[in-house]
């Protein structure tokens, strides 16, 4: 079984979950568990992710899935702490640019890019 650790803490207005191993093809599911456990409408949602080194399809799935969820229930999704690997694997796809991306605890880098309709 692979290694993982989650630590998760809740005020009125956020969520952070802290994951400690891979976000691989086996660690997705827990992960996913652990956010569809707790209410997320109209809260923000920070992944502090400063204990992740490796991060495969499944985990950019799971991102951009959550994502996705956050913000149709009215949130926001923050990626905290992204390590280079999991960093590499969001710039090769396109995809970092559609995240929030902050360097710690309210830093934040950058936000998702607005892209104009067509």
């Amino acid at each position: 079984m692979p290694s993982l650790s989650l630590h998760v803490s809740a005020s009125f207005d956020r969520i952070v979950v802290m994951v400690v191993g891979d976000l691989d093809h086996d660690t997705c599911p827990r992960i996913r568990e652990v956010t569809d456990a707790v209410s997320i409408r109209n809260r923000i949602v920070r992944l502090d992710l400063a204990g992740v080194a490796f991060m495969d399809a499944s985990g950019l799935g799971l991102l951009q899935k959550l994502q996705r969820y956050t913000h149709a229930q009215g949130g926001l999704l923050e990626l905290s702490g992204l390590q280079p690997e999991p960093r590499r694997v969001l710039e090769l796809t396109g995809t970092l640019t559609r995240f929030h991306v902050t360097a710690g605890p309210g830093t934040p880098l950058r936000l998702p890019t607005q892209r104009a309709a067509s």
